[in-house]
């Protein structure tokens, strides 16, 4: 039986080898649980200097968990053992499970797909780490659709012990059920999703973050006060709009309208205020400025011009 949303159990062969397509923020998170987790991983990005800084990255995370105790260094030295660096597609033929944390463009994603369907090994799962675009959209160009799932992780990935596993109508019993069994391995909590754009927590968060930027659109509150009323009086980590510049407003737009084209309904439509620091480039942290000006400390809320 195929498509049901709480089966998950194993029938398959336990995964030992993973393929990380894409060595990003994302990419390379990946890659590093699943180094910690005993598995041996390969990581494939376009050029030589990418995959220096994706190295680089998982290095700098892997000294930090020293430094908090929370690794020692020998369980660092192994994990870098079990990492391989590549730019050679072919050179993921042998993994059990290629997971791609590529740009959030169908197009590009399809291509991935189907050139490596014609190198993996006829077992091999495949899992997207989309975060707003549908599975089965990428299913058939896989080759293998029975062989086919959504894997989200969440930033930062060595932190976040969430992982939404999405299943499609295709998916097969033993895949899913392997896959669950991965992420349990990797030491993080699986929650199911339906095959819907935004899956569980996109779905909610984003129209969530969009609310906020109307309201201060609106003249509700001021950033900070809208900050502040969510972090104090509803119990959040940190506010929408310290949350808006962490993921990036870039990324905020884009799931946003990849989600509005699949609903069409407005709570997904970005609002202009987004648009318009997006077109500014004013991204968030990862800019230096977007609701915030990351460039003093503590960040100071920017000057919109509402």
């Amino acid at each position: 039986m195929t498509g049901g949303l709480t089966s998950d159990a194993a029938t398959g062969a336990p995964i030992a080898r993973v393929g990380v397509v894409g060595g990003g923020l994302m990419g390379s998170g990946i890659a590093q649980v699943a180094a910690q987790a005993g598995l041996d991983t390969t990581v494939r990005e376009l050029t030589d200097p990418l995959l220096a800084r994706a190295r680089d990255a998982i290095t700098r995370s892997l000294d930090k968990a020293i430094e908090k105790g929370k690794l020692t260094s020998d369980g660092r030295d192994a994990a870098l053992a079990r990492l391989t660096f590549t730019t050679r597609v072919a050179d993921l033929a042998g993994a059990d499970i290629i997971i791609e944390a590529v740009v959030e463009d169908l197009d590009t994603k399809n291509a991935l797909w189907r050139e490596l369907h014609a190198i993996a090994s006829p077992r091999a799962i495949f899992a997207s780490n989309t975060s707003s675009l549908t599975i089965a959209a990428m299913a058939a160009a896989s080759g293998r659709p029975d062989r086919m799932v959504g894997l989200h992780f969440f930033n930062p990935v060595p932190l976040m012990r969430l992982v939404e596993v999405v299943r499609t109508i295709t998916t097969s019993d033993d895949t899913f059920g392997r896959t669950m069994g991965l992420v349990r391995q990797l030491g993080k909590q699986p929650i199911v999703s339906r095959d819907s754009s935004g899956f569980v927590v996109n779905r909610l968060l984003i129209p969530y973050m969009l609310d906020a930027i109307r309201a201060l659109e609106n003249g509700v509150g001021s950033i900070t006060d809208i900050d502040a009323g969510m972090h104090l009086g509803a119990g959040h980590p940190m506010g929408p709009f310290t949350l808006l510049d962490f993921v990036g407003l870039d990324t905020v737009a884009r799931v946003a309208e990849v989600m509005f084209d699949e609903y069409r309904e407005q709570r997904f439509a970005p609002p202009p205020l987004l648009r318009r620091l997006v077109l500014a480039g004013h991204l968030g942290r990862k800019t230096g400025r977007g609701f915030y000006d990351h460039s003093v400390d503590p960040p100071t809320p920017s000057n919109l011009a509402l």
